[in-house]
């Protein structure tokens, strides 16, 4: 009796929470959920489609497969293309301008992180809430979120005055290199007032209003070669292993008790001789245990949530690089990468919006996440510019990993609060 009553009272704040919508706006989620098998059909599609980033071919494919879709709700499409050397499929934009509401640009990407040569997983239903597949919920059925919304949108003629880009990034795992390769992405987000990313999400109640930041660092040590009797003799020194091994010590201890900043030595080298070839991230290193090693590699990466603590980091970082051990040296260098996204106000804003937005389709709370518990992704490029919100595609586990799968329950009620938010930030 007991649970008849519970769920009673669980039909009735639904049912409390639904009144909340507009006429129209429960004509979107009735479009939703009637095009929910569809849509499932589509994302199958698209998972059985290897788009390992390097796999130009692939990538492409699945940008024609949505390309068509959006030409048929009347947005305009087109390709931007990546120079050839840098061996990347391009992006694919689907835009239409109008003149009411707020600009938004929604961003998702193509690819994956499974390349040809890793073991396929296709699109497989394990039960009836979940699904496994490469991609699914990182970020294939991200795509399918933003499509599905907006197909429900037009559905009910609500696309018409809307000023809305879609951008489908082709390398958003394994990002080409040199500016050109979100030079188009950035310019196009500048004209725009909201962003919002549809990369996985954490769950229904958790969105992103901040993402981390991450940049490479290369550290080189060198030290005097000699035979190992002689280590740590003044006139010999310490050799360059044991100068790496001070270093990142010493970053340990320094920095890794700071909020939201990481940073992982991901790659070492060291002895007698030792190369490093970036482009293929591989080292090679000639040794013997009674010679000084003298020279070491290591690469990693620094992660952080502003411009700011990253340059306070490197500052920190460089300092203890230059406090050298006995008869050693040491260089260390810094390259960009994605740069963070700081929570701001107006991405709180946004919050608000998708909580009320969920509080109204009775699907509960919602509240923005952990900074630290996300990486980067390509809403950073754009976070500097306009108001940003991530997280919003599907909810699923273990992207990036084989076994990747998508909570088919929860689906459906993604699609429909981003229609919704979609509809009144247009409106």
């Amino acid at each position: 009796m007991k649970k008849i009553l519970l769920a009673a009272a669980i039909l009735c704040g639904h049912a409390a929470s639904a009144q909340k919508l507009t006429a129209t706006e429960r004509k979107i989620v009735a479009s939703v959920q009637q095009n929910m098998p569809r849509s499932e059909q589509l994302l199958e599609q698209l998972v059985n489609i290897n788009s390992g980033t390097l796999n130009v071919k692939g990538v492409r494919e699945v940008g024609t497969v949505l390309q068509k879709e959006f030409d048929a709700i009347g947005f305009k499409t087109h390709w931007v293309a990546m120079p050839e050397t840098m061996q990347r499929a391009g992006h694919l934009v689907a835009q239409r301008n109008g003149r009411k509401g707020k600009k938004l640009f929604l961003i998702g990407h193509l690819d994956t992180v499974f390349e040809l040569d890793m073991p396929f997983t296709k699109f497989t239903r394990l039960n009836d809430s979940t699904a496994t597949g490469q991609g699914v919920n990182d970020m294939k059925g991200g795509d399918v979120v933003i499509l599905a919304a907006l197909q429900a949108l037009h559905a009910n003629g609500l696309l018409k005055d809307a000023s809305i880009t879609a951008y489908f990034t082709g390398d958003e795992e394994r990002g080409g290199k040199g500016p050109e390769s979100r030079a188009d992405f950035i310019a196009r987000s500048k004209q725009a007032e909201v962003a919002l990313a549809f990369e996985t999400a954490t769950n229904l109640h958790t969105v992103a209003t901040a993402r981390r930041g991450s940049s490479t660092w290369l550290l080189k040590t060198y030290g005097t070669a000699a035979h190992s009797s002689g280590v740590f003799k003044p006139a010999v020194g310490d050799g360059a292993i044991y100068e790496a091994a001070r270093i990142l010590n010493s970053f340990r201890e320094t920095l890794s008790q700071e909020q939201y900043l990481t940073f992982n030595p991901g790659l070492i080298v060291g002895g007698s001789e030792v190369s490093y070839d970036e482009a293929k991230a591989r080292g090679e290193v000639v040794g013997k245990t009674n010679i000084i090693a003298p020279g070491a590699t290591v690469i990693g990466d620094l992660r952080f949530l502003t411009e700011a603590q990253k340059e306070a980091a490197r500052e920190k970082m460089r300092a203890i690089v230059a406090q050298s051990l006995n008869k050693t040296r040491a260089e260390i260098t810094f390259a960009d990468g994605l740069p963070g996204m700081a929570p701001t106000p107006g991405n709180q804003k946004l919050a608000a919006l998708a909580d009320q937005v969920s509080r109204d389709l009775g699907h509960g709370t919602v509240a923005a996440g952990d900074p630290g518990s996300r990486g980067g992704g390509d809403i950073s490029y754009v976070a500097q510019y306009v108001d940003c919100l991530d997280g919003l595609g599907v909810s699923g586990k273990g992207a990036h990993a084989a076994g990747e799968t998508i909570n088919l329950k929860e689906f459906p009620l993604l699609v429909q609060r981003a229609a919704l938010m979609i509809y009144r930030l247009t409106r």
